[in-house]
């Protein structure tokens, strides 16, 4: 593409954030600008704010497409289940809604997807032509698997049944918060469900997201696994950089 500068929009349920993303060196091409999620969250109140983004970066995006990320299942660009937005996205065909909204070709990807694409392309996963399994630990659960630097997308792996429990519910990083739990006291709740993971897709990376990765040292070096598993490099801007990156090279 002539122009590098390519509109990464990370839906999330209390912000919707956006920057210009420079596709060579992975990161913003200028400042993030976040708009409150409107509630209700319905698809024609958050495509108005998406809309107020896009318009905000135009001087710098010019006639690119835009990558848009959802806390939710999307397949075809359509919503199937949704988390932390309005209900009233479940069957939504989102893809379409944007485009037409915005006047542009629009890519629309899960969260965690987008967090994986960024993190094989330009964050700890760079290079490593094997199977990278990124989990983000926030709210609940959220997964991405990179084969052969190319995503297989919504595996949802938060929602793996574990010793009879949707594994998100034990071993998100909400949990740990809502059950005061020391991280040694977290850890094993991780031990069990990496070794789960690891035991069916045997991969050769995990890397770890979400808000609890800044605290890696605390409980990363405690898992007893097979496979390294390494914090997340690009934190906040993965799902804006890794959104950006699949709207400019679109399957």
């Amino acid at each position: 593409m002539q122009n590098t500068a390519v509109l990464g929009i990370d839906i999330g349920g209390s912000g919707i954030k956006g920057a210009p993303v420079d596709l060579i060196a992975g990161d913003f091409a200028a400042d993030r600008l976040r708009i409150p999620t409107p509630q209700p969250s319905t698809p024609q109140a958050v495509a108005d704010v998406v809309a107020r983004i896009v318009d905000h970066f135009a001087d710098l995006i010019g006639d690119s497409p835009v990558g848009i990320t959802i806390p939710a299942v999307v397949t075809h660009g359509v919503v199937r289940l949704a988390a932390n937005i309005d209900p009233s996205w479940v069957g939504t065909q989102a893809a379409d809604l944007f485009a037409q909204r915005l006047g542009r070709p629009v890519v629309l990807v899960n969260d965690a997807d987008a967090a994986g694409v960024a993190e094989a392309k330009f964050g700890v996963a760079k290079g490593n032509d094997g199977i990278v399994l990124l989990t983000t630990l926030g709210t609940g659960i959220g997964s991405a698997l990179i084969h052969h630097g190319v995503l297989v997308p919504n595996t949802e792996l938060g929602h793996l049944e574990i010793d009879g429990y949707d594994a998100e519910k034990r071993a998100a990083a909400s949990i740990r918060t809502a059950e005061n739990l020391s991280y040694a006291e977290y850890v094993p709740r991780l031990q069990r469900y990496y070794e789960v993971v690891e035991k069916l897709f045997w991969p050769d990376l995990f890397v770890v997201g979400g808000g609890v990765s800044k605290d890696a040292d605390k409980f990363l070096p405690y898992l007893k696994l097979q496979t390294p598993i390494v914090p997340a490099a690009l934190r906040n801007r993965a799902g804006i950089i890794g959104a950006a990156w699949l709207a400019a090279n679109p399957s």
